[in-house]
């Protein structure tokens, strides 16, 4: 199979994915802690980045080409793009994936790193479990790269001053961990293909369900429900049109669909879960930890404390080994 046909090299859509989640983390918690304005928590901030993701999301799949490849069901005259089951189901989950890491990044008391090792060290974990449920066998390499990227939460969580975590804050990351054991599952069985065509037919079914199905429910949530929670998403939708906020709330949510982009073709990558996994990763926590260099070099943070850099080191050596010539050449 040539090259063509297998697609671009994974480590372009990670360094996508870096790129992308510099500024998404980074402007998230800036929002959150009153940097722009009023402080706005997670629900007043869902709204608007979501909109804005869904929009970019059309704009990408439009000015890419790529929506021509979904399935398509006979719809009048027309002939509509419609995902198909298994990928309505791998969609739900990276809605849900979508909705939980911008909350988490807004909870108060809580790090942009602490927040990203715990919802990355989770899904580490999880890899393996879904390549041995799979029965994909996994290579030495990624073996050493997943210890790589374990040692290197490990060293942060040591450095941090006690393990408490919000109530909220842990639902949050706990419904983020289980909608990817599940969208890994689907990917794994249904998506992880040698043909790059076949893998990007998924990606576009899988987005095109997400991000709308995201935006529907929170609609739904602001206008139909009653209480504190429905009159926060209201504002959010609402109150902040051609402000500043309101465009680093949009800003925000492109971010987040590049983000989703990049991460989820990492993902699709061929090979087994516990290769393409540590790669998504660790492409995001040097991405948050650059994100709080940023924003301390702005006088908006601390700077990440020594175990933070020590942990980002781990995270490069991890890369390093994954990205080893031998390991590129290695087939699912």
């Amino acid at each position: 199979m040539n090259a063509r046909a297998e697609g671009p090299s994974i480590w372009w859509w990670a360094f996508g994915y870096f790129a992308a989640y510099v500024p998404y983390a980074a402007l998230t918690k800036a929002l959150s802690s009153g940097v722009f304005g009023p402080r706005l928590d997670g629900l007043v901030v869902l709204p608007l980045t979501v909109l804005a993701s869904t929009v970019a999301m059309a704009v990408f799949l439009l000015a890419t080409g790529w929506w021509h490849e979904a399935s398509r069901g006979a719809e009048g005259a027309q002939r509509l793009p419609r995902p198909r089951g298994v990928t309505a189901l791998s969609g739900l989950c990276t809605a849900a994936i979508l909705v939980t890491t911008t909350l988490a990044y807004t909870f108060e008391g809580v790090s942009v790193v602490f927040a990203m090792l715990l919802m990355r060290g989770g899904v580490l974990l999880v890899a393996p479990a879904v390549d041995g449920l799979s029965g994909r066998r996994i290579a030495a390499r990624s073996w050493v790269a997943l210890a790589l990227t374990l040692g290197s939460l490990g060293v942060v969580f040591w450095g941090r001053r006690g393990f408490a975590l919000p109530f909220a804050a842990a639902v949050d990351i706990g419904v983020y961990l289980a909608a990817y054991f599940v969208r890994l599952q689907v990917m794994t069985r249904a998506a992880k293909q040698r043909d790059a065509g076949q893998s990007r037919r998924f990606f576009v079914e899988e987005q095109l369900v997400a991000s709308p199905l995201s935006l529907l429910a929170l609609s739904v949530w602001a206008w139909a429900g009653q209480g504190d929670a429905s009159s926060r998403l209201r504002e959010g939708f609402s109150a902040y049109w051609g402000q500043t906020v309101g465009w680093v709330l949009i800003l925000i949510g492109v971010f987040s669909q590049l983000t989703g982009v990049f991460g989820g073709l990492i993902l699709l990558d061929r090979r087994e879960n516990s290769f393409s996994v540590p790669v998504n990763r660790a492409s995001s926590v040097l991405a948050g930890v650059v994100g709080a260099s940023v924003m301390w070099a702005l006088g908006l943070a601390r700077l990440p404390g020594r175990g933070e850099w020590l942990g980002a080191a781990l995270l490069v050596a991890a890369l390093a080994v994954l990205s080893w010539p031998a390991a590129s050449a290695q087939k699912a």
